[in-house]
């Protein structure tokens, strides 16, 4: 082949000689990798997006064991009846991890205000008193269908008159010390002609002026990641976690904007200045803090919770520290759990290290990102405020509960929780 290839080249005109010689070359690029390829078969394997769990290869990072949290912690964002299986023995083994890691009360955000409203608070006090506190949820579809909008409570026109004087009997015999607002409160509840309700609808206002009178702060999840709005792409960063779970994008035109939910729940938050609103998941805006922080500027009656977003702050170290350093006063700790005592561990290490480039989740893949995260080390005057000073000045009836928790966890030390 060489024999007969030369002297051809050399006899053809050289602007041809060129054109060949470059058409050699490129096959020869194109070939090398299939060559190297059947020398080392395992070069390179054909991995999927959702099977790629990348293994770190750096060395010698601090690694800061901690067993428990550095100061006693409230848990304002938590879920004992969504999450928690296994009835009272799951519910002993997790008071059990609440006393090793200093959690003193856990807030369930699934008390229903209905006809049942206290049976929850009742059922998790009952074994665990002073443990737990309770947040209502509003009912808005009641005993309608499902699939007919019309049919729902919540379009009766007394609809807001009866919700405040429910919430009225949850906190004065249900023990409820909050109002919870899930997600689908602007993607999912509709209007009787399909249209999805408002976050800003006036016909809220009472419920919200209510909340304020009463002293129930308001626990509000609005929108979720920016990720879930952009298409599922190749340039979405959270690709492979829409790939496993494509309904939790909302980047169809069937869905609002993200923006004009989170400016929805600001003009609620702006025209209620009585009542207090604590915005879920760090204000659902952990990646745009200099944002999230105008609002806390803005809205002296808003503050936010880190619930499932460690994820986001630690992977911006530098920038989540002096928010939270600035906005101490304004953040109240919660994990969106009960999760696993391992999952615990990494807010600790988030919250109290200067650890770098660990985990933020005990799951493999990571629920939220393909990426690790930094620890901020926060000042112990500004962990104290995060961890229990902010819950205990928003809902001062946590104080009693919280004084003989913590008189309890002394006296029963880490052991069973069963007690």
């Amino acid at each position: 082949m060489i024999q007969g290839f030369l002297p051809t080249m050399f006899a053809m005109p050289r602007k041809f000689r060129l054109k060949r010689l470059l058409d050699w070359f490129v096959r020869l690029v194109v070939a090398v990798p299939f060559l190297i390829g059947m020398i080392h078969p395992a070069a390179a394997q054909d991995v999927t997006v959702l099977e790629y769990q990348p293994r770190s290869m750096l060395k010698n990072t601090r690694f800061t064991p901690l067993a428990s949290a550095k100061f006693p912690v409230i848990d304002v964002h938590t879920h004992f009846s969504l999450r928690q299986r296994g009835g009272e023995a799951s519910l002993n083994e997790f008071v059990d991890v609440m006393n090793r890691n200093r959690i003193v009360i856990c807030i369930s955000l699934d008390e229903r205000l209905d006809s049942s409203c206290g049976d929850h608070l009742q059922y998790l006090r009952a074994r665990h008193p002073d443990r737990f506190a309770v947040f209502v949820h509003i009912d808005w579809r009641g005993e309608g269908l499902q699939d007919e909008p019309a049919t729902w409570d919540c379009h009766r026109e007394d609809f807001s008159l009866r919700v405040a004087r429910q919430l009225e009997a949850a906190s004065d015999q249900g023990g409820a010390i909050g109002v919870k607002v899930f997600k689908q409160f602007g993607l999912g509840y509709r209007n009787p002609d399909g249209s999805l309700i408002k976050i800003d609808d006036r016909r809220w206002d009472g419920i919200w002026e209510t909340c304020g009178r009463l002293g129930l702060p308001v626990l509000i999840h609005t929108a979720d990641p920016a990720a879930f709005f952009q298409p599922i792409d190749r340039f979405n960063e959270r690709y492979e976690e829409l790939a496993r779970h494509p309904n939790w994008s909302f980047s169809g035109p069937e869905f609002p904007k993200r923006e004009a939910l989170l400016a929805a729940r600001n003009r609620v938050v702006a025209r209620h200045p009585g009542t207090t609103f604590i915005a879920a998941h760090v204000a659902g805006n952990a990646e745009d803090l200099a944002t999230t922080g105008s609002w806390l500027d803005k809205y002296p009656n808003l503050f936010l919770d880190p619930a499932s977003r460690i994820s986001e702050l630690g992977r911006q170290p530098f920038t989540a520290r002096d928010f939270l350093i600035k906005y101490q006063d304004r953040v109240l700790f919660g994990t969106d759990g009960p999760w696993p005592e391992e999952r615990l561990a990494y807010y600790w290490r988030f919250f109290e290290t200067r650890d770098e480039y660990f985990p933020y989740s005990e799951n493999e893949p990571p629920p939220q990102g393909l990426w690790n995260i930094y620890g901020v080390e926060l000042p112990d005057e500004v962990l104290q405020k995060i961890y229990s000073g902010n819950a205990l000045r928003l809902m001062p009836r946590l104080n009693e509960h919280f004084s003989r928790a913590i008189e309890a966890i002394d006296r029963e030390g880490t052991g069973d929780g069963g007690g």
